[in-house]
């Protein structure tokens, strides 16, 4: 017989469910293959993941790496930071070149981007994979950025921006909360491992096309 609860289940696609996570679908694909969440195969054999497996999962996770700790923190006063600066620079060129439908993408890729930088600092070291979507993330950025007719400098301009406000957030963190100097430079030194492995892809996706 089916429950109440089955019946008002939402099932998710992979790039939904991956967006809800903050990952790349690749990780999410790649955990859903080591039995790490639950996934359900369609006739046609596309994944399909469970909303109330997923917001477990990313409870459940996020408590075991420790992340309502102070990084947690630092990702929510830097999300605040940057919607604040993006006000207050809203005339400047890559920002008037999106009309909504590209800014709500690159406001997904926001989100997607803070939820591995959550991943790769709570790690300490390490994280190859987490680095590799964040590789696949600027390949994703830079192609759309082309798509729009912008130069690179466009494209590499929005992402530092995106960075300098994530960076200052996290500089200021040792002036509202209780962190020890070290800390604050291995979340810095994080912060800048990944937002390199990203900008490093939107050139390489950019010198592509040049060659093609």
């Amino acid at each position: 017989m089916t429950s109440e609860t089955d019946r008002n289940e939402t099932w998710l696609a992979i790039t939904e469910a991956a967006q809800q996570l903050g990952v790349h679908v690749t990780t999410l694909r790649r955990w859903a293959d080591d039995g790490e969440i639950p996934v359900m195969l369609t006739p046609g054999g596309h994944r399909r993941f469970s909303s109330l497996e997923i917001e477990n999962f990313r409870r459940d996770r996020y408590r075991i790496k420790g992340l309502y700790g102070f990084e947690q923190l630092w990702a929510e006063a830097a999300l605040s930071h940057t919607r604040a600066e993006i006000l207050s620079h809203n005339d400047m060129r890559w920002l008037a070149s999106f009309d909504e439908l590209e800014r709500e993408r690159n406001r997904r890729l926001g989100r997607r981007m803070m939820g591995l930088l959550l991943q790769f600092v709570s790690l300490g070291e390490g994280g190859e994979e987490i680095l590799e979507e964040s590789r696949a993330m600027g390949q994703e950025h830079a192609k759309s950025v082309i798509m729009l007719g912008l130069p690179s400098r466009e494209a590499l301009r929005a992402t530092m921006f995106f960075r300098d406000s994530v960076m200052e957030a996290a500089m200021d963190l040792p002036n509202t909360m209780n962190i020890r100097p070290e800390i604050n430079t291995r979340l810095l030194l994080r912060v800048n491992e990944i937002f390199n492995a990203f900008l490093l892809a939107v050139a390489e996706t950019y010198d592509q096309v040049v060659r093609a």
